[in-house]
């Protein structure tokens, strides 16, 4: 596909004349990163993406899932990856966001095996399929929240961030419930922030669910809580 080419092309050229060889060693130990960096900060970066975006519209759906597959794939540097998530929420191929592209997103989470990819994908992808689409999503947040994977568990903990009242409470129970005694620190992270973030619209709840739950780390409770008190 012409198209595809022709953007990842262009991505990587911009992505090679914006590089910064004395920031990309810092970024890259910063990110404990087994890939390399250009040393790109975000704010350069998303210039680059809405321009390269924009100048290399792609037609549709298959093309769309091509480009995000060869940035990620194949990818030399950390920032192609980046790219790559960028361009998944280019605002003209909203369109395209449903249930069906949750396996192009899962090998993402999978394969990029951090938190940086993580994040972004769950709370920004995720989610707001989540919030589209309940009836065919859920089952797959339920079955992640107790995969083998923490990055999949992570992600089943971390969806509903941001989303507020549009939260499914019953949903992020039986998230946190299903990893509440594991002692990984990202998932720990996680469920702390789940909480703080939905004690904003919710606190009682939040207070009560923390103090229904003994079992949740001290670090989860803490973040939990962080703008409650424990009053």
């Amino acid at each position: 596909m012409d198209e595809v080419d022709e953007l990842v092309r262009a991505a990587r050229a911009g992505l090679a004349h914006l590089a910064d060889p004395v920031k990309a060693p810092a970024m890259r130990r910063y990110m404990k990163s087994e890939m390399d960096f250009r040393g790109v900060p975000k704010p350069e970066r998303s210039r680059l993406a809405r321009r390269v975006f924009g100048e290399h519209p792609l037609p549709d759906r298959e093309s769309f899932v091509a480009a995000v597959r060869e940035l990620w794939r194949n990818a030399a540097f950390r920032e192609e990856r980046y790219l790559a998530i960028d361009l998944t929420g280019h605002r003209p191929y909203a369109r395209w966001q449903d249930h069906t592209l949750i396996p192009l997103y899962e090998e993402m989470i999978v394969s990029g095996a951090w938190w940086d990819y993580v994040d972004e994908i769950a709370i920004r992808r995720i989610g707001p399929l989540l919030r589209a689409d309940p009836e065919r999503v859920t089952p797959v947040v339920r079955r992640w929240a107790r995969d083998a994977d923490r990055w999949r568990r992570r992600t089943a903990v971390i969806c509903q961030v941001g989303a507020r009242g549009n939260t499914e409470p019953g949903l992020l129970t039986s998230a946190i419930e299903a990893n509440q005694d594991d002692g990984d620190f990202f998932l720990r992270k996680g469920i702390g922030w789940a909480l703080r973030d939905y004690a904003r619209t919710a606190p009682d709840w939040v207070r009560a669910f923390v103090e229904a739950h003994p079992a949740l780390s001290p670090l989860s409770v803490r973040e939990a809580l962080k703008h409650l008190g424990r009053g």
